[in-house]
């Protein structure tokens, strides 16, 4: 089997003969194989046992062929290397979040290889099991969002604690990113160095900031990390949950390529980030709860939008939802493979 690269290309914003395709969580619940799995361990020993992280990863490569595999992970790894105990019940909890700056000061910044060897492992497991077939994606959480989980202790609808944080004491939040900053570039320099042939930075909360504070409190951090990152020709993807507002922002972060959400047209992303960067999304995960023709309907008109310029990557504006039928997600790749093809042909 020949190495699929369709992926890389775009990212490189190279001619590709067919549009690559990926879903967000796509090793997530949807899949039965995944269930079956999770009934071996549960998510966090998952996520630390490499074995079990591969096997992860690969299942949707080799049930949806998908032209990607991403590493089977959870963003808030590092940050318990740093120091914080987390737990899954089964959303993601903090029991001591961040309220002051001795918990601050006492945050580590982790050595990867000895504080989270097992993503190592698995990314050196997965290039041998990938071989000659997809690329692996590693990935980060951006620093931002990794400090709301902090200082939120999880989930958020308000984020009171958190953006009371940022304007009242912007100079305590700002020794917080320091540290978070420097943690996210050591750990995305040890998943290249270990094999990731891509790497993307997720900013799952950085839509609920005004553009202004985006550009002040967000954005800098994110350029920080990658120009910190030595990345010998790896491609850096940039995605901003809920980021439609903020891409005229988004686009000078240094990224290869910008996620977008489906809250745009992806021929108006575009536009805004003009021809220089490639873009990844946007479909509506809700959408894959249509019946298959109007998956496949929504699939050729996004297609048809994006237009004939190089470096286009289809993919879901968010993470694929638990309830997804697995029939409708394989129509959704072959959707994007078939008409593609012939669109570029």
């Amino acid at each position: 089997m020949a190495f699929n690269d369709l992926f890389l290309r775009a990212c490189r914003r190279e001619p590709v003969e067919m549009t690559p395709v990926w879903m967000m969580r796509q090793a997530g619940r949807f899949l039965k194989t995944y269930r079956d799995l999770r009934e071996k361990a549960d998510f966090l020993t998952m996520c630390k046992t490499p074995e079990l992280a591969a096997e992860a990863t690969l299942l949707p490569v080799n049930e949806l062929n998908v032209d990607a595999a991403i590493l089977f992970s959870d963003i808030l790894i590092p940050v318990e290397a740093m120091g914080m105990a987390l737990d899954f019940t089964p959303a993601p909890v903090f029991a001591e979040p961040i309220r002051n700056g001795k918990q601050i000061e006492a945050l580590r910044i982790p050595d990867p290889e000895e504080s989270v060897p097992f993503v190592m492992e698995a990314i050196r497991i997965l290039r041998r099991e990938l071989t000659g077939r997809v690329p692996l994606i590693g990935f980060s959480g951006a620093p931002f969002t990794l400090a709301s989980y902090m200082v939120e202790g999880g989930g958020s609808k308000n984020y009171i604690p958190f953006k009371s944080l940022i304007y009242q004491e912007p100079e305590l939040y700002a020794r917080l990113m320091d540290k978070i900053t420097e943690t996210v570039i050591r750990y995305l320099n040890a998943q290249i160095a270990a094999g990731a042939q891509a790497v993307q930075i997720f900013d799952t909360w950085g839509g609920i900031l005004t553009p202004e504070d985006f550009e002040t409190y967000d954005l800098p951090y994110t350029v920080k990390v990658i120009r910190g990152l030595k990345r010998k020709g790896v491609p850096v993807i940039h995605y901003v949950g809920t980021g439609s507002a903020l891409l005229g922002r988004i686009k000078n972060s240094g990224a290869d390529v910008i996620g977008i959400d489906w809250r745009i047209g992806i021929d108006e992303a575009r536009r805004i980030l003009g021809p220089d960067l490639a873009v990844q999304g946007n479909f509506d995960p809700t959408a894959l709860f249509a019946p298959i023709p109007e998956i496949q309907r929504r699939v050729r008109e996004i297609l048809d939008k994006a237009g004939d310029a190089p470096g286009h990557i289809f993919n879901l504006g968010h993470g694929i939802l638990p309830a997804t039928p697995e029939a409708h997600a394989r129509a959704l790749v072959d959707a994007v493979h078939n008409y593609s093809r012939k669109k570029n042909a």
